[in-house]
C-alpha cells in the first residue's frame, strides 16, 4: 500500500499561493500513534532541502527561505498533512516531499513558479 500521497501542486505565477496535501495512512497516523512529519523540496540539479517540519505535538520548524510565507499544518483526524505556500517566488520551483518519522517518503509534487 502507498503510505504517504501528496497532491495540489501546479504551475503558478510568482506571488500566487498552492497549499500541498499528504495523505497518509493509518497503518502511520492514527490519533493514537502521530508521526513526526516534513515537507521537503528538490530542484533539478539541486539537493533535497528542508521545507518544513511538524512534531507529534505540533512543534513546527521552517527553513529561513519559507518563513513568513508557508505554513505546515496537520490533521490527525483526515490524517492529512498540510503546506500552505503563498508568496511564491521562482526559487520555490521543485518536487515537494512528504515524509514521515524521517524515513517513509511520498511520491513527491511539482510545484512551478513561474517568473
Amino acid at each position: 500500500q502507498v503510505q504517504l500521497v501528496e497532491s495540489g501542486g501546479g504551475l503558478v505565477e510568482t506571488g500566487g499561493s498552492l497549499r500541498l496535501s499528504c495523505a497518509a495512512s493509518r497503518s502511520i497516523f492514527s490519533i493514537f500513534s502521530i508521526p513526526a512529519m516534513g515537507w521537503y523540496r528538490q530542484a533539478p540539479g539541486k539537493q533535497r532541502e528542508l521545507v518544513a517540519n511538524i512534531s507529534s505535538t505540533g512543534s513546527t520548524n521552517y527553513a529561513e527561505t519559507v518563513k513568513d510565507r508557508f505554513t505546515i499544518s496537520s490533521d490527525n483526524f483526515k490524517r492529512t498533512v498540510y503546506l500552505q505556500m503563498s508568496s511564491l517566488k521562482p526559487e520555490d520551483t521543485a518536487v515537494y516531499y512528504c515524509v514521515a518519522n524521517n524515513r517513509i517518503w511520498g511520491q513527491g509534487t511539482q510545484v512551478t513558479v513561474s517568473s
